[in-house]
């Protein structure tokens, strides 16, 4: 019987599970000292149920799947995980019994979760869809020692402890934004970021693909946005762009990790760039020079003009075509260049863009200022001490049906510095530590707005400090995996002292990831 446990319970749980030690504290039976360790998984189940011997992975453990080509590629992506730490040929097939069992069809959970259950004879996950049955297999790595991430064989043992775990997420959003414009990050890159943010059960990825410092994305109808607006970047560096055949790429493997791309075009502000490359798209219809610096709110496009709409119905239809996901950003923050009175009536015309291509419109919380289209989503970025005002003007519209993501910039974005050492990063938003970015709750942080309007979170990192993917990680982790739990485990699983204890075990993984990571002091991590 599936059962909720209080957030110490929990962790109680977590550290017997992998002994088969009951609840109450009995001792284990003489089969089931087969120790695996205890379970400390990130983000925390729903439920977890003790019991049972481990299971060990061996030179005779296949990987069974349904016969159905996303079944077989699920179990194609745990192969590959584990057989070059394991040495295991670790075969993935149809027929047989025992070892690892891959299995779409009737759970008790809903398109995103799975039941994990584990024991002497094997493991079995079983999912409702397949990106359920995807998050299983992220747990799966979880249960195993941390050495399974390396990419040359390791001694084991491999052993998974036994239970049950069943799991389904709080949120249907649960995003990570990365700033591909003030910085460009390659193709490759993107998906590195992509395989990171799957670990941890993340289902979209927002690419910020537009603003003052580059353009980074192809449009036919408008070549020189990518050829010369994407031909620079913060610090006067070559820039880069996406072409449509990378960007499709991008969105493949995104969907391989079960992962939604969420375009973002930042408009009518931060739109330097564009400017730059098409001097009728300014007012005056003189083209500004590229810019390379980090200040916001002096550009925008020219409310007035006929060419602007032109000009943005071409770019939302040929990104729309692009991206099967549902979500398309307009942006819509620090347009102070822009009068209220334009703003509003730039963001009446452009909305109702994106529905005809077929998409809903996402935009940062501004747009709350104006009429959201129905079904819109408003991200919110503010901080604990934005004005009443500007959070009653984004409660309001919450209760009238628009839906939020929140991205509170002083819990969640990834590119604030940890403390005042941290050599990378901002601080406009102040220092944001490990606990400070996981201990707040979604479903209360904004007074006034209905729990059913909170759609998820999502953890932004904006890249005006950052240029590789070893200054992705060193920001993003250990603050991202607490933003994942947020957005996908149970309120009643929260729990600080308990959480810090889970993400310490994750340090090894990254080693063995090869993640360089920010050694928080306020996390207890292994000794060496």
């Amino acid at each position: 019987m599936r059962q909720h446990r209080t957030p110490r319970l929990l962790c109680t749980l977590l550290l017997v599970t992998a002994a088969g030690v009951s609840a109450v504290g009995a001792a284990p039976q003489a089969a089931d000292r087969d120790d695996a360790g205890p379970i400390r998984v990130v983000p925390a189940p729903a439920s977890v149920e003790p019991g049972g011997s481990p299971y060990r992975i061996t030179e005779g453990t296949r990987i069974r799947v349904d016969d159905s080509p996303e079944g077989r590629r699920i179990g194609g992506y745990l192969a590959d995980v584990l057989r070059p730490s394991t040495g295991h040929r670790l075969p993935v097939t149809t027929h047989g019994s025992g070892g690892i069992r891959l299995r779409i069809g009737q759970a008790p959970v809903g398109a995103e979760g799975y039941r994990l259950v584990s024991g002497r004879s094997g493991v079995t996950i079983t999912a409702r869809r397949p990106a359920g049955l995807f998050h299983g297999v992220q747990t799966l790595r979880q249960l195993l020692p941390a050495a399974v991430e390396r990419d040359t064989v390791q001694p084991g043992p491999w052993r998974v402890a036994g239970g049950t775990i069943t799991d389904s997420p709080r949120y249907g959003y649960r995003g990570a934004m990365l700033d591909v414009s003030r910085h460009f990050f390659t193709v490759d890159q993107v998906k590195r970021y992509i395989d990171q943010l799957a670990l941890y059960k993340i289902n979209k990825l927002h690419l910020h693909l537009s603003d003052d410092q580059g353009w980074r994305i192809a449009v036919d109808s408008w070549p020189r946005l990518a050829t010369y607006g994407g031909s620079t970047q913060v610090g006067g560096g070559p820039g880069g762009y996406y072409t449509k055949a990378q960007y499709k790429d991008i969105v493949r493997y995104a969907a391989s990790r079960y992962l939604e791309v969420v375009p973002e075009i930042d408009m009518p502000g931060h739109t330097n760039a564009a400017l730059a490359s098409y001097p009728e798209l300014n007012c005056d219809g003189v083209a500004p020079p590229l810019y390379t610096g980090t200040a916001v709110g002096f550009s925008s496009l020219c409310v007035d003009k006929q060419v602007t709409y032109d000009f943005v119905d071409d770019v939302v239809r040929e990104l729309a075509a692009l991206t099967p996901g549902r979500h398309l950003h307009i942006g819509g923050d620090e347009a102070h260049s822009t009068s209220h009175a334009d703003y509003v009536a730039f963001m009446d015309r452009v909305q109702p863009v994106v529905a005809r291509y077929g998409k809903t419109v996402v935009g940062w919380h501004q747009l709350t200022g104006t009429t959201p289209a129905k079904g819109a989503l408003a991200q919110y970025w503010g901080l604990d001490g934005t004005s009443a005002a500007e959070k009653e003007q984004v409660a309001a519209a919450a209760r009238n049906g628009t839906g939020l993501v929140l991205s509170p910039a002083d819990r969640v974005y990834l590119d604030m510095k940890y403390d005042k050492d941290t050599p990378l990063g901002l601080s406009w938003a102040g220092y944001v530590e490990v606990r400070r970015s996981y201990d707040w709750d979604p479903g209360s942080y904004l007074p006034g707005v209905p729990a059913s309007a909170v759609r998820g979170v999502e953890a932004p990192l904006w890249s005006e400090t950052l240029s590789t993917s070893a200054h992705i990680e060193r920001m993003a982790f250990p603050r991202l995996p607490g933003v994942a739990e947020l957005g996908w485990s149970p309120a009643s699983t929260h729990d600080w002292d308990d959480y810090r204890v889970r993400l310490a075990a994750q340090g090894p993984r990254w080693d063995a990831l090869g993640i360089g990571y920010h050694r928080s002091p306020q996390v207890p991590w292994p000794a060496g």
